[in-house]
């Protein structure tokens, strides 16, 4: 396997150019991630996983944010389920179960095989600007762990890997990673009594996790303003040495304020690799991608040797789509309505999937 499987590449616009086609030859990506401006209708947006797939090989990922609430990809030609939050008010597993069976079948059917979901950070910040308003799980590490593995181990059962974000503790964070980088005060000891319970409760339910662009001083002391998903620190002496999660571990976007106003996506994309990541996520800004690759290349061989490893491992699980049909699509969408109903009352579900936004990650 080559260092281009260590890439994720975001899509242009909802079908493949010409141009399109000739950076991802050139590249050869391990995946792809979605996003609104992908997708017009269900059947189109299975033409291009489909064409996607095609172009890379029937193993590649196809990653997409369906998380529910604001942060639902898929929403151009359906209803939204209701968010994190409101499910998790509402207090029914058997709703939150039937949430992540939707997301499962709706993806499948879609040609996705990983849904960057579900949210494991604890909502210390309600009301913060810092992205996860609305799209936590719970205020509680065990309201975190209820809900959170319940949505995951639904999906998963349709056959949709699901990615666990973003460690180590997101919900810290009173800051926008869009915008500039976080610093969040806590240590280790102070993390594992709360933040850190979710990932080791659920640790062997989790395909994928995903680092936060968040410093940590008192994890990195040593490397001011280091965001966590380009720590070494973090990524391997905490999450694989002493936590023992030996999976797929992938940065969030490095097109954030956060990567680019410090290091820029090229350099991160390396950095991210030497720290113990598998997967450097390059979402919007793909003219970069030619320079990303080379700059991974630049990696010690171990540290490229062990990523490749843990790609082709976990692209050897995935499953094919399932068949399209446009009456099941249909069906699966009366199930989201029904899930609004059930969660929200006659009169909620008819309401926008909650309150403006406040993060680019609700409009993308």
């Amino acid at each position: 396997m080559s260092p281009n499987q260590l890439l994720i590449l975001g899509v242009p616009g909802p079908e493949l150019t010409a141009e399109d086609i000739a950076l991802y030859r050139a590249v050869m990506p391990g995946g792809f991630v979605l996003f609104t401006r992908n997708i017009v209708s269900p059947e189109q947006t299975r033409t291009l996983t489909d064409d996607l797939r095609d172009l890379c090989g029937p193993n590649v990922l196809i990653c997409i944010d369906n998380e529910g609430g604001r942060v639902w990809r898929t929403a151009p030609f359906g209803h939204s389920p209701p968010s994190a939050d409101q499910l998790r008010a509402k207090g029914n597993s058997t709703l939150i179960a039937q949430a992540g069976w939707i997301a499962g079948r709706q993806l499948r059917m879609l040609g996705i095989n990983l849904n960057l979901a579900p949210v494991l950070d604890i909502d210390h910040h309600p009301g913060a600007a810092n992205a996860l308003r609305g799209r936590c799980w719970g205020h509680t590490d065990q309201e975190v762990i209820n809900n959170a593995g319940t949505f995951n181990r639904y999906q998963r059962k349709q056959g949709i890997l699901g990615c666990a974000k973003h460690f180590p503790a997101g919900g810290r964070a009173t800051l926008d990673p869009h915008h500039d980088l976080p610093q969040v005060g806590a240590g280790k000891e102070e993390l594992m009594r709360s933040d850190i319970l979710p990932y080791t409760a659920l640790m062997p339910e989790l395909d994928t996790i995903l680092l936060a662009h968040i410093h940590f001083p008192l994890l990195d002391p040593e490397h001011p303003n280091l965001p966590s998903s380009l720590s070494r620190n973090i990524v391997t002496r905490f999450l694989r040495d002493q936590l023992g999660y030996e999976r797929l571990v992938m940065t969030d976007d490095l097109d954030m304020g956060a990567i680019r106003k410090q290091f820029g996506t090229s350099q991160a994309a390396r950095m991210a690799i030497e720290a113990g990541c598998d997967l450097a996520l390059l979402c919007h800004e793909l003219s970069a991608a030619p320079l990303a690759l080379a700059e991974i290349e630049k990696a010690p061989a171990t540290a490229l040797s062990d990523a490749l490893e843990r790609v082709y491992r976990t692209q050897k699980t995935l499953y094919k789509p399932t068949r399209f049909s446009a009456e099941k699509f249909a069906e699966i969408n009366d199930d989201i309505w029904k899930l609004r109903v059930d969660t929200l009352g006659e009169d909620g579900a008819s309401l926008p999937p909650d309150t403006p936004t406040q993060s680019p990650v609700e409009d993308y």
